[in-house]
């Protein structure tokens, strides 16, 4: 049985690692540096980056604080924000990224999947997806960090996404997010039923039960959280001891 991946997530603005509740109400947590130096010493199976505001503002992602971060890691490093062009990807992989995150201009370029997986291979095309439940009970992707929805239903999108090449989605709950209530198993339950690519989880946790829940009801491959590591409400290490005498398979 594959091991299950638990993924620190840095959310980054003006170069400092962020985190807030539903997409606002952000508050300043710590440098992307130190914090991918040690979530990289501590347990961590990989770590993702998000430029959190760059394709809101339509600019690049910061390469400098990319690089900075890749110095200080041992473990594959996933990179996602403001990613528009294959030039991008370039860019991003020659500056320590393992993998590169697509969003926005992805929805909008569908055709940006299919060009980055022929010239780099989909195990570094991560396609990520923010999903919200309209007042139909449908799931909708949101774009421009969760602020516009689209026309495209998430199960949709991520059929496409895996015609396309992508090698990974990521799924992240925007009703979920920050709230520590526990992932969205409804919406992870949709997207694992209807794809075969790995899945990772993110968005809604806040205890122990609830890494165990995502894995375990929706069988994803891996689970993504922030403001509880952050804060040292958890410790990757007591999370994968916890997930070991659940008989679920992690890296100790």
């Amino acid at each position: 049985m594959l091991a299950r991946r638990i993924i620190p997530c840095l959310d980054v603005r003006n170069g400092r690692v962020v985190k807030g509740k539903q997409f606002s109400n952000i508050q300043d947590v710590d440098s992307p540096s130190k914090l991918g130096k040690y979530y990289s010493e501590n347990g961590a199976d990989e770590l993702v980056f998000y430029d959190i505001t760059a394709s809101n503002e339509e600019r690049d992602i910061s390469l400098h604080f990319v690089s900075e971060v890749a110095k200080e890691l041992r473990i594959p490093f996933s990179v996602g924000g403001g990613v528009r062009t294959i030039e991008d990807f370039t860019k991003l992989l020659r500056n320590g990224a393992d993998k590169v995150s697509v969003n926005s201009a992805a929805v909008l370029n569908p055709n940006l999947i299919k060009q980055a997986s022929d010239r780099f291979g989909s195990q570094c095309v991560v396609l990520s997806i923010d999903a919200k439940k309209n007042k139909d009970g449908r799931y909708k992707v949101f774009i421009n960090g969760g602020r516009k929805e689209t026309e495209w239903d998430v199960i949709d999108w991520a059929k496409k996404g895996v015609e396309l090449g992508a090698g990974e989605i990521v799924i992240n709950s925007i009703d979920e997010d920050g709230m520590k209530r526990g992932y969205d198993i409804d919406l992870l339950k949709k997207i694992t039923d209807e794809v075969n690519i790995p899945i990772i989880a993110s968005g809604g946790a806040g205890k122990l039960e609830h890494f165990y829940e995502a894995i375990e009801y929706a069988n994803i491959d891996g689970v993504l959280a922030a403001s509880v590591f952050h804060f040292g409400e958890i410790k990757i290490k007591d999370l994968k001891n916890y997930l070991k005498d659940k008989n679920v398979s992690v890296r100790l």
